[in-house]
């Protein structure tokens, strides 16, 4: 990048347009967020964090 004063910047080439008599569906790609916004994992997880939270609480403040 050059970043001399009053440097002339050329503009980028556009890509090429391809006539494409029929668009192809976009496929939607699931990643971990997918599987972390299901609502019985979600479930199961917040079980688990509430387990280990009242362990923690036990142990710091009954033990």
């Amino acid at each position: 990048m050059d970043t001399t004063p009053n440097s002339v910047i050329e503009p980028a080439e556009p890509p090429p347009v391809t006539s494409d008599p029929e668009p192809t569906p976009l496929t939607e790609t699931k990643g971990c967020l997918y599987a972390l916004s299901q609502p019985p994992l979600m479930l199961f997880l917040a079980v688990i964090a509430l387990l280990l939270g009242l362990t923690g609480v036990h142990d710091l403040l009954l033990l």
